[in-house]
């Protein structure tokens, strides 16, 4: 039986929270040790990331994919079809990844070096990378499980909050597609 992600996260935070309150990071030594492991944590995100890029780029995946983009929530637009590329929905999907991971970064830097917190670092230097290795890219790029199943592209929208302020499930039924396609609504073409 697999662990929740959301759950074991929760799990992780409050754990690193209780250990955080016995490390002293008002010794120097101590300080720049954990530093140092959440840049090395960063760095080997980074490297699990360039190397997923490097194994999509030499398998160059050209089977199409076509799916119905949901309009984000409130914006009034029309649902969006979409006709791309394993290859160009992956390297997509990479760029949302890095993105995501570089504003992390960014606002640890906020948070340590103009705040002076200093007890997130060490929660930042777990959970990312858990992250990185629960990520579908990962999965099915590095750990070499096949694209089936829940692996199957178009990925589910992450749910909770952040799914519904996204506007809801990508569709990928034969139905919506082909009434997206007739309508003309997108037509997003990756080649």
């Amino acid at each position: 039986m697999a662990i929740n992600p959301q759950i074991s996260n929760l799990m992780i935070i409050l754990a690193f929270m209780q250990i955080s309150k016995r490390v002293p990071f008002d010794d120097p030594n101590v300080l720049n040790l954990v530093r140092a492991g959440y840049v090395l944590s960063n760095i080997i995100i980074a490297a699990i990331y360039f190397y997923v890029q490097v194994q999509i780029n030499k398998k160059n995946d050209m089977t199409v994919v076509k799916y119905v983009e949901p309009a984000p929530m409130g914006s009034g637009d029309e649902p969006k079809f979409v006709a791309t590329t394993n290859k160009a929905y992956d390297l997509q999907q990479l760029k949302a990844l890095v993105k995501s991971q570089l504003m992390g970064v960014g606002m640890m830097g906020v948070m340590h070096f103009y705040f002076h917190y200093t007890n997130p670092l060490l929660i930042q230097s777990v959970l990312p990378l858990k992250g990185a290795f629960e990520g579908n890219l990962v999965k099915i790029h590095l750990l070499g499980k096949p694209a089936t199943g829940d692996l199957q592209r178009p990925w589910k929208a992450a749910g909770g909050f952040m799914g519904a302020m996204q506007g809801g499930e990508i569709k990928t039924d034969k139905k919506s597609i082909e009434a997206a396609e007739r309508a003309g609504r997108g037509g997003v073409k990756d080649e």
